[in-house]
C-alpha cells in the first residue's frame, strides 16, 4: 500500500485461519494406533498369589483338622514285651527267646553326662527347638530320595512318640500321626518328661530296652554309675544297636568307635564337655554279652543266626523283632541238627582234656550244612554253649579259610578259559612248576614267592595232583594266570560276601587269607555241588506275627558259573577225598568231594566238602577263652599239629553219614570241560564194615585219617600213590615228608594278633577292585604295568 493511502500495514485485514486440517493424501496409509498397555504379568501374579493363598489356607485347614482329629493315644500295646517263638522246619519247637528286658528309671537317676551324650547323638537342639523339625524332615526325605541313605529326620520327641504310642512301620499315615502327636505332646509334657520316656523306651541292642537295661547289659552296673565314656557308647548304639556292639560284631569296631567319637565331639561343641576332659576319655570296651539261660546249648546260636538273617535281609528291623510276637519257622532240620552236634561231641569235645593239655582250652568248633538244591541251611554248630561262649563260630568272619579257597581259583580258570604263561589252557592235567619259593610270573605288583608246606619241592606237577597235595606255588601262579581280580569275582559269585575281610585281588588270594565264615564257605561249596547254580542261603521258611505272614526273600537260584567249571572242580575235589589230603571223609560211605585247609600258624583247620545232596563245612579254631586272642592249635587233642585232614574231616564224615542215613548213595553227574574228560579213574570209595560212623573206611581204624602219619596224626595210604607219581619230578630231598595244606607267609607283612572277632568291614581285603586298597586288578600274560602294594598276609592252607 502507498503512503498516500493514509493506512498502515498493521491496519490491513489478515487472512482468516483455517478451521480444520487439510485432508490427508489418500495415497498415504493410516497411522497405527498406540499399543494397548500389557496386563498379562499382573494377571499371572494375581493368579499365582491366589493359588498360594489357597494352598496356604488348605494347608492351614489340614493342619488344624489334623491337630483336632489326632489325639494322643494310650501306650502302644506292642510296647509290652512278647516272646518270639522259633520252630524247626517240621514245626517242632526250637527256642523261645523270652520277654523284652526293660526297667524304667526316673530321669534324675540318669547322670547328666549320659543325658547329654544322648542329646549329642540324637537331637542337640532338644531343649531349644520345637517338638518337630520340618526342615530336618524335608532334608531327610530329600536324602532318602536322592540315595544318600534313609534318614528319619525325627526329633527325640518324635522318636519317643514312635516308640511309645505308635510303631516302627514306615508309612505316611504313621508319620502324619507322629507329627501331630509330637506337637501336642510338646505342649502338654515338659522336656524332662519326654526325655525320660525316650530313655526308657529306646532300644540299645542285646534285647535291652531302656538305658537302665542297657547299662546292665553292656557294663554290668546301674545307670547312675555310668561315666561319660560309657554313656557316650550307649548313646552311639541308638543308631545301630546290634551292628555297633563291638563284642558280637568286632568287624564293625572301627565304625562303632567313629560314632562314639562323634558323640563326644558333639558334647564338646555344645559346651557340655571340656576339651581337656575329652582328651582324657578312652573307649570303654563293654563286657561280653550274657544271654538268658533259656538259650543255652545250640539254641542261642541258632536264634542269633536267624535274627541276623531277618535283619540283614530287611525282613524285620531290629527294634520290631526285639519287640516280640513273631512265630518263625526255620529251615533247620532237627535230625540233622542233632547229628551235627553229636559228631562234634564224639570227634572233638569228648576228647578234650584242658587240665592236662593246655592247648585244649583254645579249641572251638564251627560247622554249617546247606542243601545245594536251594541254599537252605539244614544244621549249624556255633560253639560249646551259647551261655558260655557268645560268639557264633559258624558265622564269625575272623579266621583264615586257608586252602579251602583254592578250588575257587581253579573254578575261575575254567570259567574264563584261562591259560598259563606259556599259552596252555588250564585243565586238571596242565603241568605247573611246584618248586618251593618259586616267584610268580606275569605279576606286575610286588614280588611274591610262596613256600610250600614243609618247604617241599614238587617240580613239574599236574593241577589235579597239586590240588591233592595243596601245593602253594602252583595255585599262586594259577591265580596270576587267571587274574586275581577274576578270582575274587568268582568267589563272590559262588557265595562269599563281597565285604569278606582280606578278600584282596593279589596272588596270595589263592592261599586263603580271606576270613570268610563257615556258613559263607558252605554256601560257596553248595554252589559247586549244584553244578554252578547259586541260591542265596536262607534260614527262614516262614514268619508270621498276629497271624499275618511277612514276606521273605524268594529262594531263587542263578547260574553263578558254568556247569563245566563247577563240575570239573568237583572232579579234582573228588580226588582230594580219594587219594589226597581228605581221605578221612571217605568214612561217610558216599561219593564225596572236598578240600582241607589250615590257617596261618595253625590257628584254624578246615574241611569243606559235599555230596550231591549236602554241602558241609567244619572248622576248628584256636582262641584264648580269657583274652579272646587267636591261638595256635599245636598240641591240641593230643596231636602235634591240627590239620583239616584230621578232626574237621572226621566230623564231616561222621555227620554226613548220619545225616544221609537211610537214603541210597548218589554219584555225581558231572559234565567236564574239554581236555578233562580223560581224567584218571577215581578208585571206588571203600565201604567200611560198620558203615557210616563206624570204622573209618579209609584206614579201618576208628576216627583216624588215612594220610601221612608225619606227626602221628594220619596213616599214609592212597596219598603215597600220588607221591610216587610225582617223585621223579621232585627236587630236593627225595624222601622228605609230603606237604599238605598250610600256606607260606614269607615276603608279606606279619598278621597282627586278632581278638575274638577282630575283622572289620573296612579291612583292605573288602575293597572292590579299582578302589586303591590292596592289590587289585588283573594279572597274566600281557598285563599292563602298574604299581601296587604288596600282599598283606599269607594264610595257612
Amino acid at each position: 500500500m502507498s503512503p498516500s493511502s493514509g493506512t498502515s500495514d498493521s491496519d490491513a485485514p489478515r487472512p482468516a485461519r483455517p478451521t480444520s486440517w487439510e485432508p490427508r493424501d489418500p495415497t498415504l496409509s493410516a497411522p497405527k494406533p498406540p499399543p494397548a498397555p500389557k496386563r498379562r504379568p499382573r494377571r499371572l501374579l494375581r493368579t499365582l498369589f491366589g493359588l498360594l493363598l489357597l494352598g496356604t489356607l488348605l494347608l492351614a485347614g489340614a493342619f488344624v483338622t489334623g491337630y483336632l482329629l489326632v489325639e494322643i493315644p494310650s501306650a502302644n500295646a506292642t510296647a509290652v514285651a512278647q516272646s518270639n517263638v522259633y520252630l524247626y522246619r517240621d514245626g517242632s519247637p526250637l527256642a523261645r527267646d523270652g520277654e523284652v528286658n526293660r526297667e524304667n528309671v526316673r530321669l534324675d537317676r540318669v547322670p547328666l553326662t549320659v543325658r547329654q551324650a544322648v542329646l549329642a547323638a540324637e537331637d542337640r537342639d532338644f531343649h531349644t527347638s520345637r517338638a518337630v523339625d520340618p526342615k530336618a524332615m524335608v532334608r531327610a526325605a530329600w536324602n532318602t530320595v536322592t540315595g544318600k541313605g534313609r534318614q528319619s529326620g525325627s526329633t527325640i520327641t518324635q522318636q519317643y512318640v514312635k516308640n511309645y504310642y505308635l510303631g516302627q512301620e514306615q508309612t505316611l499315615t504313621r508319620k502324619a500321626k507322629e507329627f501331630f502327636i509330637a506337637i501336642k505332646l510338646g505342649r502338654e509334657k515338659s522336656r524332662e518328661e519326654i526325655l525320660q520316656g525316650y530313655l526308657n523306651t529306646s532300644y540299645f541292642g542285646r534285647n535291652a530296652y531302656g538305658v537302665q537295661a542297657a547299662a546292665r547289659a553292656y557294663y554290668g552296673k546301674d545307670v547312675e554309675r555310668l561315666d561319660t565314656a560309657e554313656g557316650a557308647y550307649l548313646a552311639s548304639l541308638l543308631k545301630a544297636p546290634n551292628a555297633y556292639d563291638v563284642t558280637t560284631h568286632p568287624e564293625n569296631r572301627a565304625k562303632a568307635v567313629a560314632r562314639w567319637n562323634y558323640v563326644l565331639d558333639g558334647m564338646v561343641t555344645e559346651g557340655w564337655l571340656t576339651r581337656a576332659d575329652r582328651a582324657g576319655v578312652r573307649f570303654p570296651a563293654p563286657q561280653t554279652a550274657r544271654p538268658a539261660t533259656g538259650l543255652s546249648g545250640q539254641r542261642g546260636y541258632l536264634v542269633q543266626a536267624v535274627e541276623e538273617y531277618l535283619t540283614d535281609h530287611g525282613i524285620v528291623d531290629e527294634k520290631t523283632l526285639a519287640g516280640g510276637g513273631f512265630r518263625i519257622t526255620t529251615t533247620l532240620e532237627p535230625a540233622k541238627q542233632d547229628a551235627l552236634v553229636q559228631a562234634v561231641e564224639e570227634r572233638v569235645m569228648t576228647r578234650l582234656d584242658p587240665t592236662r593239655v593246655p592247648a585244649d582250652r583254645y579249641v572251638r568248633v564251627g560247622a554249617a550244612a546247606v542243601d545245594p538244591a536251594n541254599g537252605k541251611v539244614l544244621a549249624m554248630y556255633g560253639g560249646v554253649d551259647y551261655t558260655r561262649q557268645y560268639v557264633n563260630n559258624a558265622t564269625r568272619r575272623d579266621y583264615q579259610v586257608g586252602s579251602t579257597f583254592k578250588p575257587f581259583v581253579f573254578t575261575a580258570a575254567v570259567q574264563s578259559g584261562s591259560q598259563t604263561q606259556h599259552g596252555e589252557t588250564i585243565t586238571p592235567h596242565t603241568l605247573y612248576d611246584g618248586s618251593n619259593r618259586r616267584p610268580v610270573e606275569g605279576w606286575n605288583g610286588s614280588p611274591y614267592d610262596p613256600a610250600n608246606e614243609d618247604d617241599e619241592n614238587y617240580g613239574q606237577i599236574p593241577v589235579g595232583t597239586a590240588t591233592d597235595l595243596s601245593v602253594n606255588a602252583v595255585y599262586a601262579q594259577m591265580a596270576v594266570d587267571v587274574g586275581p581280580g577274576h578270582v575274587r569275582r568268582t568267589a563272590i559269585a559262588l557265595g562269599l560276601p563281597g565285604s569278606t575281610p582280606d578278600l584282596t585281588a593279589s596272588p596270595s588270594i589263592a592261599l586263603g587269607p580271606a576270613t570268610a565264615s563257615v556258613l559263607d564257605m558252605a554256601t560257596a561249596y553248595a554252589t559247586l555241588a549244584a553244578h554252578g547254580r547259586h541260591g542265596t542261603y536262607t534260614l527262614v521258611e516262614r514268619i508270621t506275627r498276629d497271624d499275618q505272614e511277612l514276606t521273605a526273600p524268594a529262594g531263587e537260584t542263578r547260574q553263578a558259573v558254568s556247569r563245566e567249571a563247577a563240575d570239573t572242580t568237583t572232579a579234582i575235589l573228588r580226588s582230594v577225598v580219594e587219594v589226597g589230603s581228605g581221605t578221612a571223609a571217605q568214612a561217610a560211605g558216599r561219593p564225596a568231594a572236598g578240600k582241607t585247609g589250615t590257617a596261618e600258624d595253625d590257628k584254624a583247620a578246615w574241611f569243606a566238602g559235599y555230596t550231591p545232596e549236602l554241602a558241609t563245612v567244619v572248622a576248628l579254631m584256636g582262641q584264648d577263652p580269657e583274652t579272646g586272642r587267636q591261638e595256635s592249635l599245636y598240641g591240641a587233642l593230643g596231636q602235634t599239629r591240627i590239620n583239616g585232614s584230621g578232626p574237621p574231616a572226621e566230623i564231616w564224615a561222621r555227620f554226613t553219614g548220619e545225616a544221609l542215613a537211610g537214603t541210597a548213595p548218589r554219584d555225581f553227574d558231572l559234565r567236564l570241560m574239554p581236555g578233562a574228560t580223560e581224567m584218571p579213574p577215581v578208585p571206588p570209595f571203600p565201604e567200611g564194615p560198620e558203615g557210616p560212623g563206624g570204622t573209618d573206611a579209609a584206614t579201618g581204624t576208628d576216627g583216624v585219617d588215612g594220610r601221612d602219619g608225619r606227626d602221628g596224626r594220619d596213616g599214609r595210604d592212597g596219598a603215597d600213590r600220588i607221591e610216587e607219581a610225582v617223585r621223579a619230578n621232585k627236587t630236593g630231598r627225595p624222601d622228605a615228608p609230603r606237604g599238605t595244606d598250610r600256606p607260606d607267609t614269607a615276603g608279606t607283612p606279619d598278621r597282627p594278633e586278632r581278638p575274638d572277632r577282630p575283622d572289620t568291614a573296612d579291612a583292605p581285603g573288602t575293597a572292590e577292585e579299582g578302589s586303591g586298597t590292596g592289590e587289585t586288578g588283573e594279572a597274566g600274560p600281557g598285563a599292563a604295568p602298574r604299581s601296587l602294594a604288596p600282599p598283606r598276609s599269607r594264610p595257612g592252607q
